[in-house]
């Protein structure tokens, strides 16, 4: 049985579940040419009593795709769940809502004045069953996880959910992975779903890890697949932010193959690659930009200790996106952790590697599903040493965190420590490292105090948004002819969301009250770090 998000206009019981209206959004195609995968991986360590016996190939065995029904033949049923052999050429292409496959809207709607507390979602499998729900990545829709749903719904319910603006979810953008795991929450209280397994990709992931740390009587079981305490570093997110801002999604979709899937792979795969592209080119750009802002914020890997709930961490050997170092840091800090190495995989494993991730899944949440909260710690852990990485060898480990250091109260966030966050988020973390880099004892007193004052004060206050601040620095700057401060600030800018033409006119308005020469210089100043911020990499 399949359901989606219901309809209001169509849906008795408001934030219920719905009979499935049909798909809302393209699934992966088939596998045109079955790649030859490594040796299936073996599972070890402690709750996992035997080795498990996947497929000899990890990928799933080619299946005729079905051609369209000629007009003069009826069409076959609509499948209540779309799986790969369901696909045709069409679903290449999202289709636009008809009044037969009506768009998905959210399980409780809003009234237009208020925020949207729920995302778009859809069940699988027996009423009766336990749920798990499962969370997609960044640029992606729950279609990714078609080839894991026929196993995983023999023994759970299954509950997918589309990140907002993804696969035709309304365009309601989230600014952090706390407020997508509190909608989360809330859509899963308008279903009475109270206790659940977890398993996310990437975003979905860190949303998992967010629900196993603020709400841990929840969480029964947990699998973060490529997944990190801290996705790379802030700059790269917002600086991705800056591009799609600037230039759409299309500099993203054209290269998420590569992030996405081994080189065999996407040569081998050309319809998934299609279909990988045209999932990024469908997402609405304000939620991608608002899903990269909240990635990079996301930092827990001081907390990892007080995740309680026993947790997989897979990730694929190959993945250059969150790959295997990131993967031992969350085993190194979580205390009942697990590794799994795929071989073959990439990114996004789930679709390269289905038949291996889907073994690996139902081996943890068969055997590590717990029916009871655990005592959780109440503090937050201090993080240890990084663990160096190690060869790896062509098949899945498991293996228990070492023992995790000695805990300490959390304490009050000072002034300089909030400027120290604020101006790395506005200036960003290059930046910043290179101004520490070059105090001495004669400067980094004055550092001190435009750390705590500036940053920890002004640029911290709620009065304007960074926006603002951003047009008002910017024209100080130019006013006062301190110019040299201005090419970091239109970084800056950028980054705060104006768009080059607003900066444009920031400056064409410090022209009229501060002198053509001052708005001349500024021109050339912005124009060169606008074509660096802006210009998607080749």
């Amino acid at each position: 049985m399949s359901e989606t998000t219901p309809q209001p206009p169509h849906a008795p019981h408001l934030g219920g579940p719905a009979p499935h209206p049909g798909p809302p959004h393209p699934g992966p195609p088939l596998l045109a040419t079955p790649v030859p995968g490594p040796p299936a991986p073996q599972l070890t360590g402690p709750g996992f009593s035997q080795p498990v016996a996947p497929p000899a190939t990890p990928v799933q065995q080619p299946v005729p795709v079905p051609h369209p029904p000629a007009a003069d033949h009826p069409a076959a049923p609509q499948p209540q769940h779309l799986t790969p052999q369901h696909l045709t050429p069409q679903h290449l292409t999202p289709q636009p809502p008809t009044p037969e496959t009506p768009t998905p809207q959210t399980a409780a709607p809003q009234p237009a004045t208020e925020a949207p507390r729920t995302l778009q979602y859809r069940f699988d499998g027996p009423e009766g069953a336990p749920v798990l729900v499962i969370g997609p990545s960044l640029g992606t829709t729950w279609h990714m996880w078609d080839r894991q749903i026929p196993e995983l719904t023999q023994h759970w319910r299954v509950f997918r959910y589309d990140l907002p603006g993804h696969g035709g979810a309304p365009a309601h953008a989230a600014p952090s992975v706390a407020e997508l795991a509190d909608r989360l929450i809330a859509t899963l209280d308008g279903l009475g779903v109270q206790r659940f397994g977890y398993a996310g990709c990437s975003i979905g992931g860190a949303v998992g890890a967010d629900l196993a740390l603020r709400h841990p009587h929840r969480v029964a079981s947990l699998a973060l697949v490529a997944s990190s305490p801290r996705f790379g570093t802030a700059d790269e997110f917002r600086q991705r932010g800056v591009i799609v801002r600037t230039n759409g999604l299309e500099p993203m979709a054209r290269t998420a193959p590569e992030r996405w899937f081994t080189p065999g792979f996407a040569a081998a795969q050309p319809a998934i690659v299609e279909w990988a592209v045209q999932m990024v080119r469908t997402t609405d750009p304000g939620c991608y930009i608002a899903a990269c802002e909240a990635l990079a914020a996301f930092d827990i890997r001081d907390h990892l200790g007080r995740i309680g709930v026993p947790t997989l961490v897979l990730v694929g050997a190959e993945d250059q996106v969150t790959g295997p170092a990131e993967a031992r840091t969350l085993v190194a800090g979580i205390p009942d952790a697990r590794l799994a190495l795929v071989p073959g995989a990439s990114h996004l494993a789930p679709v390269e590697q289905p038949a291996a991730v889907c073994d690996l899944l139902l081996t943890h949440f068969s055997t590590a599903w717990q029916d009871a909260p655990a005592a959780v710690p109440a503090a937050p852990l201090v993080p240890g040493p990084a663990t160096p990485a190690a060869p790896f060898a062509p098949l899945a480990e498991i293996a228990p965190a070492p023992d995790a250091p000695e805990a300490v109260g959390p304490q009050r966030e000072s002034r300089h420590e909030r400027g120290v966050k604020v101006r790395r988020e506005v200036l960003g973390d290059a930046h910043v490292d290179a101004v520490n880099a070059s105090a001495d004892p004669f400067t980094e007193d004055f550092q001190e105090l435009v750390t705590r004052y500036e940053w920890g004060e002004a640029w911290s206050r709620d009065g304007l948004d960074r926006r603002t601040r951003s047009c008002v620095t910017l024209t100080a700057l130019v006013a006062s002819g301190h110019l040299e401060g201005l090419a970091a600030h239109t970084r800056a800018a950028l980054r705060n969301g104006l768009t080059p033409a607003e900066i444009k006119e920031v400056l064409l308005q410090t022209a009229v009250y501060c002198g053509i020469p001052a708005a001349g210089a500024a021109f050339a100043i912005a124009q060169s770090v606008i074509q660096e911020e802006t210009t998607p990499p080749a």
